[in-house]
């Protein structure tokens, strides 16, 4: 079965609602909303995974599901999209999905046994010093099942916003220091977390997919040289079972002057004021789906694609993350 799939990270896409969850229509807000749908049309996704996706409520008043089914039904109406979402995090910007109803069943399918579920505390060793710290997922990974209409498995999917690497705080350059080995090892260990998770699917013959803004890339910088690992590799698996290695959809990025390309956003280097190119979003796949087409929706590197060439205004506009977006075979 073939599918197109995209994630998307849409940058604070609770603004675009009021706050009893019905969508803006008035303002920059619903040109905004417009821009967005442009982009989710002309990708057409049979599932769209959406990091920064409207809020869910503890309560169960407004989630992120209705949210979304009532902005598809206002600025898509051409489309029958479905939303789904997962454990709401501890803040917002929540993890959610659209996906065709029509062409896959999607189901929120997280662990049941007791201190496995991704909202749940775990605990990792991230230095390798055989001590298990504690951690916990600041927005739990959303966990799905897609099957097919006649509801065979097709792939479990994990969409994820791991945590942001960035110092935020004015700090002196020891605190710098001290935070940012904090939030690598943090970062490390919600991939191991979600890693173990795809090794149980794996084991049970089923396929998987991970894909979201994962706040890493491939070997970037130092503090990976200095624990000799990076989150997106912990992810893509270990080489002594390299029939449970994932795969990233796009091609292996390559440094230039301005960073990596692909990329799938820009950011300002902290010390030097400098924008660097980073692909931090990410869609990776196990070895029994067929990637037929990979590539991120980013208008200044495929100048030769017309469709993105004719949404580059939105696409910049949007969200400060261009979309990844791929063809596969399950």
């Amino acid at each position: 079965m073939q599918l197109k799939i995209g994630v998307y990270n849409i940058a604070w896409m609770r603004d675009l609602f009021e706050s009893n969850g019905t969508p803006k229509t008035s303002g920059k807000e619903e040109t905004r909303s417009k821009q967005l749908a442009d982009i989710i049309r002309a990708m057409n996704p049979d599932f769209l995974g959406i990091a920064e996706g409207p809020d869910t409520l503890v309560s169960g008043a407004k989630t992120s599901t209705q949210q979304l089914e009532d902005w598809s039904a206002h600025y898509l109406p051409d489309f029958t999209f479905k939303g789904i979402h997962g454990f709401p995090s501890a803040g917002q910007q929540e993890l959610c999905a659209l996906y065709k109803p029509d062409k896959i069943k999607v189901l929120f399918t997280p662990e049941t046994r007791d201190g496995e579920r991704f909202n749940q505390p775990f605990l990792m060793d991230t230095t390798n010093r055989m001590i298990k710290e504690q951690y916990q997922h600041y927005r739990p990974p959303l966990e799905l099942s897609l099957l097919g209409p006649d509801d065979r498995m097709l792939t479990r999917v994990i969409i994820a916003h791991t945590k942001s690497k960035g110092i935020f705080d004015k700090v002196d350059y020891a605190r710098f220091e001290q935070l940012s080995q904090r939030d690598r090892l943090r970062l490390f260990g919600e991939c191991m977390h979600i890693r173990e998770r795809c090794d149980s699917y794996l084991s049970k013959g089923q396929e998987v997919i991970v894909m979201g803004d994962i706040n890493d890339g491939f070997e970037l910088d130092f503090y990976e040289n200095r624990f000799s690992k990076s989150a997106v590799e912990i992810l893509l698996g270990d080489l002594w079972k390299p029939e449970w290695v994932l795969r990233s959809v796009l091609p292996k990025p390559k440094l230039t002057a301005h960073g990596w390309t692909p990329y799938s956003g820009r950011y300002k280097d902290r010390i030097t004021g400098d924008l660097f190119n980073v692909l931090i979003d990410h869609i990776m796949v196990s070895r029994g789906i067929k990637v037929l087409k990979g590539q991120v929706w980013n208008p200044y590197l495929e100048k030769n694609d017309p469709l993105i060439q004719s949404l580059k205004n939105q696409l910049i506009l949007v969200s400060d993350h261009y979309p990844i977006y791929t063809e596969i075979e399950v």
